[in-house]
């Protein structure tokens, strides 16, 4: 949406949102879907220092920093509002699923090898063809298609789990999916008319922030149900009482 200062870096040439460009600085386009970022960053930086920390298996660590090249990703394509940047946002969601799909499947895969070498030739594929031809709608369905594929096996997760904690953190997940979800769609769909508005409630912004714990609490669990796999016995804790985190006691060698 048009605002009032110059813009540092040009036309927009990418997709745009609810929100008025260049309002508060020319180097940033949209202010508040810029920011609202920094949480999920720094909820991603929480996980990988408990996954560093307790020496959770690689692909956790992976998976927080992945979160992370994501958000930083989607920094730069709102505050530019590029199109090459916006490539740039898209590509690491998709790879960011990949992982997940990794993550949530790899145990019950009896060809180790397999699995990972053709989701990484898979996202390889990906960024290729989006640079080249720049997916537009068919990326949408293309990663809530990715999403799907997760369901099935978050729920036999969630079903198999009889920690109480470690359920309500699957249940934070669903919630704030489904609430960024609301804020995704009324920011796209009801645009002209929120434009109206005296205040404008930054539904963008919202899922950015919502969508930031999302991805910490399905870390979370994720990490819960992968500990109880291998026998280490895990526990939902709270740092400072609020932020939930995995501790672990690894069995000790024989």
């Amino acid at each position: 949406m048009d605002g009032g200062l110059s813009s540092f870096w040009g036309p927009v040439t990418s997709s745009e949102w609810c929100e008025k460009n260049y309002v508060y600085s020319s180097y940033i386009a949209e202010f508040f879907n810029t920011i609202s970022i920094v949480p999920g960053i720094l909820l991603a930086l929480i996980g990988l220092t408990n996954a560093l920390r307790q020496r959770f298996e690689k692909r956790f660590s992976v998976l927080h920093i992945s979160n992370m090249i994501l958000a930083i990703g989607s920094m730069i394509y709102h505050a530019t509002l590029q199109r090459m940047q916006q490539q740039g946002d898209e590509t690491p969601m998709v790879w960011e699923m990949l992982l997940y799909i990794y993550i949530l499947y790899s145990p019950d895969w009896h060809y180790r090898s397999t699995m990972p070498t053709f989701l990484f030739l898979y996202g390889a594929g990906f960024a290729v063809g989006h640079s080249l031809f720049r997916f537009g709608i068919g990326f949408k369905v293309h990663y809530v298609i990715l999403c799907l594929l997760c369901i099935p096996r978050m729920y036999k997760y969630y079903i198999y789990t009889k920690d109480v904690s470690a359920k309500r953190l699957a249940k934070l997940y669903v919630a704030t999916l489904f609430l960024a979800s609301i804020c995704w769609l009324s920011d796209r769909m009801f645009c002209e008319e929120i434009s109206r508005w005296y205040f404008n409630p930054q539904g963008h912004a919202i899922w950015h922030v919502l969508m930031g714990f999302n991805s910490y609490f399905a870390n979370t669990f994720l990490m819960f149900c992968r500990a109880q796999q291998l026998g280490w016995d895990p526990k939902v804790v709270h740092s400072m009482g609020f932020s939930p985190y995995v501790r672990i006691q690894k069995p000790k060698r024989q």
